[in-house]
């Protein structure tokens, strides 16, 4: 183990998030860099327990001990051979994943958990700095041509296992470039996208072909997609967002967080957006419905374009500061979190129920609401009931919608290759990640239903395992599901 006595002499550290008065006022990530020998006491706090439930708790099974251990003794080259052989990118689950392996940590019984996913993203940096990330080309090659459909990172690790399995890759996207809801969903405070393209040149390194601007299902029928391939990954994830059904829905200011979000990324990006109604809240009042990730993203784009006032709102209730009593360790709990976002400014608010929007000659000015509470029903389920005489409304120039996503867009692609779906809407699959469509799988979100990244990338893993597979009769790719 890395120091037996280490999580008795250290606590819990992560990196310093940069003055917030400095950060707002650019895209860039808002963490300061973390010493070296911090790291080191950081990774000394794991305990090589006899059981490690963070594997437990990480989708992907990272070997999280065992880097650990390599960090504390300088070992760094080899942590990197441990993170990969689980994670095809790290870079990004280091900075955008939740942590579910932390909230599994068995030092997080009685203490904070050990800092997993600040040593995962030092590791991943620290090795594409030294050079020691480089292709990795399939030493036959199979003769077999996969199609993946989207480029998201379940799509993307499909394709990079897949690739190094020797079969020819082709990944289509409909964005003008490679990456889905990393590219565009993502905002650069978060992410800076030159982490997405360093690991796509690697990629098109190992015979991976990218083709973006091309949408499947209208600019290449399905017909013609089984003809031209052997196998089909499809990895779209679920990109209809929940919409708010209220009357107003239709007044201008009112815009999906999907439709906001990508806008100010490709401004980043240098695009010209001269030829689109960008979207823009400088001196605006902008008001975010939905208390996620997607939410907080939302905020501190609109902090950075100089928004007047945010407000941020939730319909459930505002989740406990610890763990409640039915989320026990080594669950993952529902607590409140501050991101960096919430740390720049806005209001949060909860238990908020939009009733109706209004506006003046077409265009949004008011947001009228009711404050809910949840009450125990004749049966002992709880339910949502409003509060008597506790209306509302507040004066709003921007309503950005935050509240999730429902499924696949089945329309095009998925009805022309004839796929299950289920009754939640999305694409039925076996343990195979096989559809009802022969020769034709599935991996992300577009299966699983809205989810986590690093959910995403062990679904493509999976799913290339079962695609390769079906193509040569065995497969000696990993799978973690």
């Amino acid at each position: 183990m890395a120091k037996p006595t280490g999580f008795l002499e250290f606590y819990r550290e992560l990196p310093t998030r940069r003055p917030v008065s400095q950060r707002v006022g650019d895209w860039l990530e808002v963490y300061e860099e973390f010493p070296e020998g911090n790291l080191r006491d950081q990774a000394a706090r794991c305990m090589d327990c006899g059981i490690p439930f963070c594997h437990q708790g990480c989708p992907l099974g990272n070997m999280i001990p065992d880097w650990n251990d390599q960090i504390y003794r300088g070992k760094w080259e080899d942590a990197i051979d441990r993170l990969h052989a689980t994670n095809n990118f790290p870079e990004f689950t280091g900075r955008l994943c939740p942590a579910p392996c932390e909230a599994s940590c068995v030092l997080g019984i009685n203490q904070d958990p050990v800092t997993i996913k600040q040593v995962e993203v030092e590791i991943i940096e620290r090795a594409f700095s030294e050079g020691w990330v480089v292709p990795v080309p399939p030493k036959t090659k199979t003769g077999k041509k996969v199609a993946v459909i989207g480029s998201g990172p379940a799509g993307l690790a499909t394709a990079q296992q897949l690739a190094r399995a020797g079969h020819e890759v082709t990944v289509f996207e409909r964005a003008d470039r490679i990456g889905g809801l990393l590219r565009y969903g993502i905002p650069d405070f978060k992410m800076q996208k030159e982490f997405i393209d360093r690991r796509l040149r690697q990629m098109e390194a190992e015979g991976v072909i990218f083709k973006p601007s091309t949408n499947v299902g209208v600019d290449i029928d399905g017909d013609t997609l089984r003809e031209q391939f052997d196998a089909i990954c499809l990895a779209g994830g679920s990109t209809i967002a929940r919409d708010l059904p209220v009357e107003g829905r239709e007044l201008e200011g009112v815009y999906p967080a999907m439709t906001y979000l990508p806008e100010q990324n490709k401004k980043n990006a240098g695009d010209d957006l001269s030829d689109i109604s960008y979207i823009s809240a400088e001196n605006k009042r902008v008001v975010i419905l939905g208390g996620g990730d997607t939410g907080a993203d939302c905020l501190g784009t609109a902090i950075r374009q100089g928004a007047s006032e945010v407000l941020q709102y939730e319909l459930l209730p505002r989740p406990p500061e610890s763990r409640a009593d039915g989320q026990p360790w080594p669950t993952y709990p529902n607590i409140y979190r501050v991101s960096s976002a919430h740390e720049e400014g806005g209001v949060r608010d909860y238990s908020i129920m939009t009733k109706s929007l209004s506006g003046e000659n077409g265009v949004l000015k008011k947001l009228h609401a009711v404050r809910v509470e949840m009450v125990p029903g004749d049966d002992g389920s709880m339910a949502m009931q409003e509060i008597p005489s506790s209306e509302f409304e507040v004066d709003v120039d921007i309503l950005l919608l935050a509240m999730g996503f429902i499924g696949p867009e089945q329309d095009g692609l998925l009805t022309q290759l004839g796929v299950e779906i289920t009754d939640r809407g999305n694409v039925a699959a076996g343990s195979n990640k096989m559809t009802s469509v022969d020769g034709i799988f599935v991996a992300g979100d577009m299966t699983r239903g809205q989810s986590l990244i690093v959910w995403a990338i062990a679904e493509g893993r999976t799913a290339a395992k079962h695609v390769d597979e079906y193509l040569m009769g065995s497969s000696a790719l990993p799978a973690p599901l």
